[in-house]
């Protein structure tokens, strides 16, 4: 008799096929993604969009934006009016005690945004969450699409005063178009905006040509950049279009270098976790109550510091300023006070984080009830929560996306 095939490998199997029929690449060959779903309180995402509203209020403010640009790259240094659309939070909920969240990093240029929404979609419909009355329905992808276009016409329309006449240019780095994992979810996003009538294009920083008046992309002028590159002060000669046009004040450009170290930079972080600099950077006290909780002890190593944090270092762990989906992430077992000079040294600045347990996921019906251990990524626009997302690690401490791990369904309850 043929062996009967389990329910949960039925659903991973329909689930799969209709993420890859979607157009998500070769799930989960090359994009892992997880066949089970995890559920977060409402009550805590009312407290955490409490959190991003306070952290949108003080970043917001010229002393803040003064004092973390005074020994920035020029390019990063002038005020700009541009407002991030793909922003994404990562949280981690500690097991049992959920409400301690903690806001581990901060990203203008999350990616995965699209391919979030879909996994969320297509789960909920393959798995019949319908049925789970306490589960919100997630946005269906057609609607998301609606509402992120929004943004965009939004942002275009507050910039321009109109919506403008030149294209939407979709610029990445020319290695991750060509083997980024993330690629498929650009082609996406062009297709739906070309099937607004958009015009729009997709091209590396070497196909851009700035003219003296216009920036130009394959030929054509370019209104609006949704940028991903991973240069985030845009300093390779690659990039000398891009910066004339941008300092020109000639083009929309999110996120750019001044959005980039007045939110994103790691070394905030520090600013974010301990009081030292309030007086300094204008957090009142009542945010400092919120900020304090919420965002685990962190700093930037100095030579002046190295000590006591070697001294502490299981504590911690350490992750590089100017990196991205855990590149470079240490362990505290991979580092002490000689690694820890060497890195100042040689002129690679670290920050150091107080490590905080990730909510935990059983999977049933695999070799010894395999445990992920998860995350939550919240996407926001203007200071709302819009989209929830999240990735199971097969790893405690780093990000290990790999196969049973991945992107994971995630609903609000």
């Amino acid at each position: 008799m043929p062996t009967q095939r389990s329910p949960m490998t039925i659903l991973e199997e329909k689930f799969f096929a209709k993420l890859t029929e979607a157009g998500i690449p070769e799930v989960p060959d090359r994009f892992s993604v997880v066949a089970h779903h995890q559920e977060i309180p409402q009550s805590i995402l009312t407290e955490i969009g409490t959190f991003i509203r306070i952290f949108d209020r003080v970043t917001q403010r010229s002393t803040w934006q003064e004092a973390v640009t005074t020994d920035a790259p020029e390019i990063a240094r002038s005020p700009r009016r541009e407002v991030c659309f793909f922003s994404a939070w990562d949280f981690h909920l500690p097991p049992e005690r959920p409400f301690d969240w903690q806001a581990i990093e901060f990203n203008d240029n999350g990616s995965g945004l699209f391919l979030a929404g879909l996994i969320n979609a297509t789960f909920y419909e393959i798995a019949d969450l319908q049925k789970c009355a306490d589960i919100q329905p997630p946005l269906q992808f057609s609607a998301l699409s609606e509402l992120v276009a929004s943004f965009v016409e939004e942002e275009a329309r507050r910039f321009y005063g109109e919506f403008p006449q030149g294209i939407f240019l979709i610029l990445d780095d020319a290695e991750s178009l060509e083997r980024g994992k993330f690629q498929s979810e650009l082609r996406l996003m062009r297709d739906l905006w070309q099937d607004r009538g958009w015009q729009v294009e997709i091209a590396s920083p070497t196909e851009t040509q700035w003219d003296g008046r216009r920036l130009l992309a394959k030929g054509k002028e370019v209104s609006f950049i949704v940028n991903r590159s991973t240069d985030f002060f845009w300093q390779a000669d690659v990039f000398s279009s891009l910066r004339a046009a941008y300092a020109a004040g000639e083009v929309y450009v999110a996120p750019n270098p001044f959005t980039y170290i007045t939110r994103s930079d790691k070394r905030l972080l520090e600013f974010f976790s301990v009081p030292y600099w309030d007086e300094e950077l204008g957090i009142q006290p009542e945010e400092r109550i919120c900020l304090s909780t919420h965002v685990p002890e962190t700093h930037l190593l100095r030579e002046d510091n190295i000590e006591e944090i070697a001294s502490r270092k299981e504590e911690f762990f350490f992750k590089p300023l100017y990196s991205f989906a855990s590149r470079g992430v240490l362990t505290s077992s991979q580092v002490g006070r000689s690694r820890l000079h060497r890195l100042i040294e040689k002129g690679k600045p670290y920050v150091a984080q107080k490590k905080v347990p990730k909510s935990t996921l059983r999977l049933p019906g695999t070799r010894e009830n395999t445990c992920l251990w998860t995350d939550l990524r919240v996407w926001t626009y203007r200071g709302q929560i819009f989209l929830l997302s999240g990735r199971a690690s097969r790893h405690p401490e780093l990000l290990d996306l790999t196969s049973p791990g991945g992107w994971i369904p995630t609903y609000a309850r």
